[in-house]
């Protein structure tokens, strides 16, 4: 008998090695840069909400749910400012196929063959309450022009419904964007990241804020003396099986043969998804691809 949830749980992972090195690729910083943007560091975002359309900046936040506002906003005026949404999304299809094949020779175009498998089970499942998947799904896919690409683009809509459905299911929870960073410390190496608190600070969370996320997660039991409890890992702990378990829908549309070809084809490069990163980002970015991390950024 299938294992859907297990199928979903490395599906998330395998999504997040294909889509969370771009967020620091130089080729597209450097194309950022062209379109007139001052700090390139911003295109870890950028892009993201270029896909989103002309969406108001607190909306923007609370699609995004664990950033600070005031970096959503910022971005979002600079888009305004200097260049447009689609220019900033010419500049991510120019970096992936590029970017992949330096990374892993060859995936790029064995990804393209389950272009057709990818977008069928994306196109099947439900637009309620999924706005970053719903606003890429809706963007117009490069299927005849270039298959590799499409399905970059179909893996980055499973990821971003893999997001809607995790922030859902936090927002049901009482839990906040600072709480979110603190929380997710429980999965990840504490050792490793100097701290249960570096997740949350990376998002925006200054000392003031911070403090009053510590005092909150206390107040409720999942945490004590500025640290996670076992509750606190626990209830974490079920959100990320939860968040599987919403997204196994998708998974089960694609199908199973479709599905573990994409695992097989992913999964052994992992390590060099992670190097990436770590050389252009840094060793502690992007937790979620990391041993112990979940495929939420």
């Amino acid at each position: 008998m299938t294992d859907w949830n297990d199928l979903s749980a490395r599906g998330g992972r395998v999504g997040h090695d294909l889509v969370g090195w771009v967020m620091w690729d130089e080729r597209a910083k450097a194309g950022l840069g062209e379109l007139g943007f001052p700090n390139t560091g911003v295109w870890i975002v950028a892009w993201r909400l270029a896909g989103l359309g002309n969406t108001p900046h607190p909306v923007a936040a609370a699609m995004t749910y664990s950033i600070h506002p005031d970096f959503i906003e910022a971005i979002r005026g600079t888009i305004d400012a200097v260049t447009t949404n689609d220019a900033v999304l010419g500049v991510l299809d120019d970096a992936i196929v590029p970017g992949l094949e330096s990374i892993v020779p060859g995936l790029a175009a064995d990804l393209g063959e389950l272009a057709d498998e990818l977008w069928a089970g994306i196109d099947a499942m439900f637009h309620g309450m999924r706005p970053f998947f719903c606003a890429f799904r809706a963007r117009p896919r490069p299927t005849d022009r270039d298959p590799a690409l499409s399905a970059w683009h179909a893996i980055n809509c499973i990821r971003e419904l893999r997001g809607d459905n995790h922030w859902a299911l936090l927002a049901s929870e009482g839990i906040d964007d600072v709480e979110a960073g603190l929380l997710h410390s429980a999965m990840v190496d504490v050792d490793e990241y100097g701290g249960e608190e570096w997740i949350a600070r990376s998002r925006g969370g200054d000392d003031q804020s911070v403090a009053a996320a510590w005092s909150r997660l206390e107040a409720r039991g999942l945490a004590v003396d500025g640290r996670l409890s076992d509750a606190g890992r626990s209830l974490r702990l079920d959100l990320e099986r939860r968040t599987d378990e919403l997204t196994t829908p998708v998974w089960q549309a694609i199908g199973e043969t479709a599905t573990v070809k994409l695992l097989d084809l992913v999964e052994p490069h992992q390590d060099a998804f992670v190097q990436r990163i770590n050389e252009t980002a840094g060793p502690r970015w992007m937790p979620a691809v990391r041993p112990g991390g979940s495929a939420v950024v």
